[in-house]
């Protein structure tokens, strides 16, 4: 792979703005609708009934987004990024209409496919234009707040779906996507540049094409059986037959492939494939759980739309806070190996608690169960793609990252097939139980909340018994899951976390994004994050006396900035930075004290030959500093990393326009 110089857009900050705020809708786009149908399920199956295959309408969107992210990275690196992302906005938006206009379930669960393949271009793409078009000091800082939008839309996003299917309709779930695409579509036309970097890739189709093949055929064998088909159906049997034989020419792809989706050494490796294993069960149990909470409380407890996403807050706030909380005390103390342990324990209890709840389960009770299982999920999340990123080295450190995420998300969308599966094979003998043959249980299908509370009482309390009792199954077939993830949890190695992970964590980044990044790319970003949050004068006095020279901080600063636009006088440099003169004397006179510069009336500032001599020495500092925080991932080796931190060591010596103020004497930042 080779990559043509990088350059950073000059862009104003208004321009800035804008862009951020197009990727930022485009991110919040693509991770409201993996959580935003939940709530609108139970209209949306009473609508347009197909009850047994409810769970594809959000597998058939996890799983093309999980399987499509890797390839829109790479596409987007080939063709440029602003028309791929602009093509992912088109993709969604279409998706979404079609969605909104789907006359019958197949055509939502296609409809809902093609959504996925745009949202993983929204995603992949809205973090690697990030990179593009902002400063290594503050680039850790904005894909920290992607990855909070991130979690806070899949936090709020039953919510959401519940108040659009209660006062609107369910299929306003999907149409309010167009608006908002169309902004960002038209606010990346104007204001995102048209030349970013470009990367040269070998793609995998091959290996892509059997991935997804393998995993469609394995979801489909799952969700299939024993509903639509009977187990011993020849045609189940196929489909579950090619799934594993995809899955087998897939693997022997991957080891040939160049580049390859999931480098098959890397399961070598204890660390990524405990991690692996964990984040598929953490997936299952996670996209399982949001999809029939909303179902239990709309049928058994007769709550709203809007109420099931009300009342799903104590789940997702609780993961919310799990996951700041647990990354805080990573970064503090260094320890990870803990937080799983404790996260599937707390996992596994609440599935098993809520397999418990009936329908005179008093609201606060399931409110508890649903914060523990929340708290678990939290405990879990971002350590285990922490965890991969500490144990592999430079080489795998791309894609070990992307193919974490990638279980945890494939995970999801077995867990949702095979919850729903489960359910649909239960609820009828559940009827045939409660009521006998007085219901017949095709006519279930087509069942909403509203419509049930019109049935004769002893039809809807046997129907209500009967869901409740189907739902309090498939939570408790997912407490082994749990049970596994725990064993896992012990399995997995505890290593020493490096500078760049442990403190460069966002504290506000919850649920990890499904990213697609080269290793190069990861290191980098690890380095922005950490420099993000640098004290900017300390940096600068730590950097002075590492190079044994006696500056100030606004003397350092001052030095870089002057080389770079020089020749350019006094009263030029003041304008430039809008601060008073004796801000700027402060530094100007260290300068020309040490014979650095040469200060004349009437003449431009310039840097001598020992001004020259200084920032070199200075730069060699800053690159030895950076260099100390890879630990074990050494740039000697690796010649694209030698040059990555001489050119951060660069740009981050005169990138920082508040230094002059943040520096000013008896201040700090």
């Amino acid at each position: 792979m080779s990559m043509d110089e990088p350059t950073i857009p000059l862009l104003t900050k208004r321009r800035l703005m804008f862009i951020f705020v197009a990727l930022m809708l485009g991110m919040a786009l693509a991770s409201l609708d993996s959580t935003i149908v939940s709530t609108a399920l139970p209209t949306i199956v009473g609508d347009l009934g197909g009850a047994a295959h409810l769970q594809w309408v959000v597998t058939a969107y996890l799983l093309t987004t999980t399987v499509s992210t890797p390839l829109w990275g790479k596409l987007g690196d080939l063709y440029g990024r602003k028309r791929l992302f602009q093509a992912s906005i088109v993709l969604f938006l279409i998706g979404s209409m079609l969605s909104g206009l789907a006359p019958g379930m197949n055509a939502l669960i296609a409809f809902r496919a093609i959504q996925g393949l745009g949202a993983g271009g929204l995603i992949v793409g809205a973090q690697s234009i990030i990179g593009d078009v902002v400063s290594p000091r503050d680039r850790g800082r904005y894909v920290g707040l992607f990855g909070a939008v991130f979690g806070a839309s899949t936090v709020l996003g039953p919510l959401i779906g519940g108040l659009l299917t209660e006062y609107l309709s369910w299929r306003w779930v999907f149409y309010v996507n167009v608006p908002v695409g169309i902004v960002a579509l038209v606010v990346t036309g104007m204001a995102l540049p048209s030349k970013l970097t470009i990367m040269q890739h070998v793609i995998d189709y091959a290996g892509a094409a059997f991935l997804t093949a393998s995993a469609a055929c394995l979801v489909l064998f799952t969700s299939l059986g024993g509903t639509t088909l009977s187990w011993s159906s020849p045609v189940l049997i196929s489909i579950g037959v090619g799934g594993l034989c995809a899955a087998g020419v897939f693997v022997v792809i991957e080891r040939s492939a160049v580049e390859p989706i999931i480098p098959l050494r890397l399961f070598s490796n204890k660390v990524f494939s405990a991690s692996s294993a964990i984040g598929f069960v953490i997936g299952f149990a996670m996209y399982g759980g949001l999809t029939f909470l909303p179902y239990f409380l709309q049928f058994v407890k007769g709550v709203s739309p809007t109420s099931s996403g009300l009342r799903m807050l104590p789940l997702m706030g609780g993961l919310f806070a799990a996951s700041i909380f647990s990354g805080q005390m990573i970064s503090r103390g260094g320890s990870y190996k803990k937080y799983p342990v404790i996260g599937t324990v707390l996992t596994t209890t609440g599935l098993y608690l809520m397999s418990l709840v009936d329908e005179s389960t008093p609201g606060w009770v399931m409110a508890l169960f649903m914060l523990v299982f929340g708290i678990g999920l939290g405990c879990v999340m971002q350590v285990l793609v922490l965890a991969v990123q500490n144990s592999v080295g430079y080489k795998d450190l791309g894609t070990a990252t992307a193919s974490a995420n990638f279980f945890r998300s494939i995970g999801g969308s077995f867990g949702v097939a095979v919850f729903g599966a489960v359910y649909a094979n239960v609820l009828p003998t559940r009827i045939h139980a409660n009521l006998g043959a007085a219901v017949p249980t095709k006519g279930v299908g087509g069942l909403t909340p509203a419509a049930l509370q019109t049935l004769p009482l002893p039809v809807q309390h046997g129907l209500i018994l009967s869901i409740s009792e189907s739902i309090q199954t498939v939570f408790l077939y997912a407490v082994p899951f749990g049970v596994i993830a725990f064993g896992l949890s012990w399995l997995l190695p505890e290593v020493e976390l490096r500078a760049t992970l442990r403190v460069g964590r966002d504290p506000v980044e919850t649920v990890p994004t499904p990213e697609s990044r080269s290793s190069l790319e990861e290191v980098e970003l690890a380095l922005e994050r950490v420099i993000s949050t640098e004290n900017r004068s300390l940096v600068y006095e730590t950097l002075a006396a590492r190079a044994q020279i006696d500056l100030g901080p606004q003397a350092c600063w001052l030095l870089f900035r002057l080389a770079e636009f020089a020749p350019m006088s006094e009263a030029q440099l003041d304008q430039r930075y809008k601060v008073r003169p004796e801000t700027l004397a402060t530094g100007l006179g260290e300068l020309e004290q040490a014979a650095l510069i040469v200060r004349s009336p009437g003449l431009p500032l310039t840097v001598t030959p020992a001004g020259q001599a200084v920032m070199e020495r200075l730069t060699e500092a800053r690159r030895s500093g950076l260099e100390d925080l890879l630990e074990g991932w050494d740039p000697m080796e690796h010649p694209e990393l030698e040059a990555l931190v001489r050119r951060l060591a660069g740009i981050l010596m005169a990138d920082d326009d508040k230094l002059l103020l943040a520096a000013a004497p008896g201040r700090r930042s």
